[in-house]
Formats: C-alpha cells, sequence, structure tokens
C-alpha cells in the first residue's frame, strides 16, 4: 500500500507522488506517516523530511514551516518553503546561516530577532538536508 504525497509551497508544487512512507519534523517532535495512519493535523517546524520512495530510495528535503495534513491514504504538506537536497548548494546555505547568526549578535534595535531565528533555523535544516543526502551516497534519488 502507498500513501499519496503532495509538498507545495507558495510558488510551486515541489513533489507529488506515492511514497512508502515519510518523517517530518512536527513542533510535538518528528513522526513518521505510514498507509493508514490515523488523520492529523500538525504544525510544522524547520528541519528536514525524509520521503521513502516506492523503489525504496529516500529523497531527502528542506523544509522550514508550514502545516501537514494526514489522511489514511494521502498526505499534504502545505511548506513554507522546501528544497530538495540535491538542489541545495551547502556553502551558500551555510554562509547564509552564518551571515544570520552574525545579524543576531550584532543586537541592533531595528533587528527582527524573532525572523533571524527563523531564517538561521531555515539554513540549519538546508545543511542537514544536504549532509544527509550526501551521506546516503549513491542509495538517494
Amino acid at each position: 500500500m502507498l500513501l499519496h504525497f503532495e509538498i507545495v509551497t507558495p510558488e510551486r508544487v515541489v513533489l507529488k507522488q506515492e511514497v512508502l512512507q515519510l518523517t517530518v519534523p512536527t513542533k510535538q517532535g518528528e513522526i513518521t506517516v505510514l498507509p493508514h495512519h490515523i488523520p492529523l493535523i500538525a504544525s510544522l517546524q524547520a528541519g528536514v523530511i525524509e520521503i521513502v520512495m516506492p523503489n525504496k530510495q529516500i529523497e531527502t528535503m528542506a523544509v522550514s514551516g508550514g502545516f501537514i495534513e494526514v489522511l489514511p491514504t494521502k498526505v499534504v504538506i502545505l511548506a513554507d518553503t522546501a528544497e530538495r537536497a540535491a538542489d541545495i548548494d551547502e556553502a551558500r546555505a551555510e554562509e547564509a546561516r552564518t551571515r544570520a547568526q552574525e545579524t543576531m549578535l550584532e543586537k541592533k534595535e531595528h533587528v527582527d530577532f524573532t525572523a533571524i531565528q527563523a531564517k538561521i533555523a531555515k539554513e540549519m535544516a538546508r545543511v542537514k538536508a544536504v549532509r544527509r543526502h550526501r551521506g546516503r551516497g549513491s542509495h538517494t534519488t
């Protein structure tokens, strides 16, 4: 049995495919969804999504937040941003995270610390996704 999975951002449909299972970072903790999972809706936090494809290969993605809706045979993620690990430039993501951390440390009055913390979390998720993807070598899509 497979799950119909869709991950959508405000800009585009990132992935729409039948999958065996997926693991996502919710604000209550990481969850793995299999076919016939109990229905739920949850908020996502910045982190890594791992998707097991029907051929058993794993697709790794970075997400910066959003919502997940789980039904017995369908999962929809409405994400703020989502990127496939294979498409992320690790050096640029690491550089963006460092810049955000430096901005936060400057302690300027006009700095939105919540936005900076969200940016740091997003970039950390991107770096983590790339490293997991790279660590699997030829086992990824």
